[in-house]
This record gives structure tokens, sequence and C-alpha cells, in this order.
């Protein structure tokens, strides 16, 4: 294996030490320059990144604040909502208690009525069954007098075609 290395390399390096060196230097400024560029890119992206989050932020801020708002808008509904159930159920409550104390007059009424119709029905059933009988009993002493009439007109007759006779 032989080398050839131009003159001026050859005056540069005279040991293979030099020229081990030498590449170790050239392979380290290599990947140093790959290492800065490495971490450039990697700026970029934190620059990139940092910038994303202060947009977030700056954005967020005012998203958080509208959200507390309406929270609070919505709190406030539900408030005055809570207060109108809360007069809504004291006028059941109302309600309620006029309803029972209707049934109660529906219930006393409707036994006064049974009282009264009770009180109104049994003297009328009395005069309706008085009457009857009295109609009866007045027909029947019409009948009887009649009765009475057409025995005492045979009677007559029967006792004038004896005379007669």
């Amino acid at each position: 294996m032989s080398v050839h290395v131009s003159a001026a390399a050859a005056e540069f390096v005279s040991t293979g030490g030099e020229l081990a060196a030498l590449i170790a230097a050239g392979a380290f400024a290599a990947l140093s320059l790959v290492g800065m560029y490495v971490l450039f890119r990697v700026s970029k992206t934190v620059d990139a990144t940092t910038q994303t989050i202060k947009d977030v932020t700056a954005r967020t801020g005012p998203m958080l604040d509208n959200a507390n708002a309406t929270i609070e808008n919505v709190n406030t509904a539900l408030r005055q909502v809570q207060t109108s159930l809360d007069g809504v159920n004291v006028q059941l409550e109302r309600v309620d208690s006029i309803t029972g104390h209707a049934q109660q007059v529906t219930g006393n009424v409707a036994n006064v009525t049974n009282l009264v119709t009770a009180a109104a029905t049994s003297p009328l059933v009395k005069m309706a069954a008085f009457g009857f009988g009295l109609r009866k009993a007045v027909a029947k002493r019409r009948g009887e007098e009649e009765e009475v009439e057409v025995r005492q007109t045979l009677r007559d007759k029967k006792t004038r075609r004896k005379r007669g006779r």
C-alpha cells in the first residue's frame, strides 16, 4: 500500500500521527458543522414553538374571558330561573290550598243538597200520598153516594110497581 501525497501535503504532514490528527480534525470540523446545522434547525423549531405558544396564550386569554363571561351569564339566568321556579312553587302551594278549600266547600254543598232534598222530598212524598188517598176516598164516597141513589131509585121503582099492580 503506497500512498501518494503531494509535496505541499508532505511538507505539512510528516508523520502518520500527524496525518491521523489532521483527518480527525477534519472529521471533527465536519461533525461540528453538522452539529451547528442541527442546532440552527433546533433553534428555528424552538423559536417557532415559542411563537406558537405565545399566539395560543394570546388567543386563549380572551377565549377564557369570554367563557367566564358566558358562564356568569348562564349562572345569572339559572338564578333567575330558580327564583321564577320558587315563585311558581309558592303559587302552586296556594293553588293546592285553594283546591283543598274548594273540595271542602263542594263536599259541604253536596251534604246540604242531600239534606234539603231529603227534607223537601219526604213531605212532598207524604203530601202526594195523602192527595192520592184523598182522591181515592172522595171517589169512593161519590161512588157510594151514587150507589145509594141508584139503590134508592130501584127500591122506589119496585115499590111503585108493587103498588101499581
